[in-house]
């Protein structure tokens, strides 16, 4: 966890980019797919009795899915930032500080644009 190594090697970029793109393909899936079953849900709930109940576990369910896709979309940018950051030969250096991100975190969580404790800051700023 040398934060003052040298760049990736080009073996593990490349990688680090073919798992960010499969990725990306999975999410954008997901939240396509996510879409498309709650505009179901809404064309259903216009042509069918409306019952108050159903429509209160509809509109639950909606937001429950509506949470996972909003935390998907995050995900899905940090994703996209760090393909780019591939582009740029940026990959692996934090965004904020420009310090090397530890291979370690790579390895987790390959879209990580940011070091742990910047992140940490992120959030709880908010």
């Amino acid at each position: 966890m040398d934060n003052q190594s040298p760049r990736l090697d080009a073996e593990y970029i490349d990688q680090k980019r073919y798992q960010l793109t499969k990725l990306r393909d999975e999410l954008r899936k997901a939240a396509s797919f996510v879409e498309g079953e709650e505009l179901n849900i809404k064309n259903e709930s216009i042509l069918e009795a409306r019952e108050y109940e159903d429509d209160a576990q509809k509109l639950d369910m909606l937001e429950r899915d509506g949470h996972l896709v909003a935390r998907d979309v995050d995900r899905l940018t940090r994703v996209e930032r760090a393909l780019k950051k591939i582009q740029e030969g940026t990959y692996g250096f934090s965004d904020v500080s420009g310090q090397r991100i530890p291979r370690d975190r790579l390895d987790v969580i390959p879209e990580a644009i940011n070091t742990l404790s910047e992140q940490d800051a992120i959030e709880r700023i908010g």
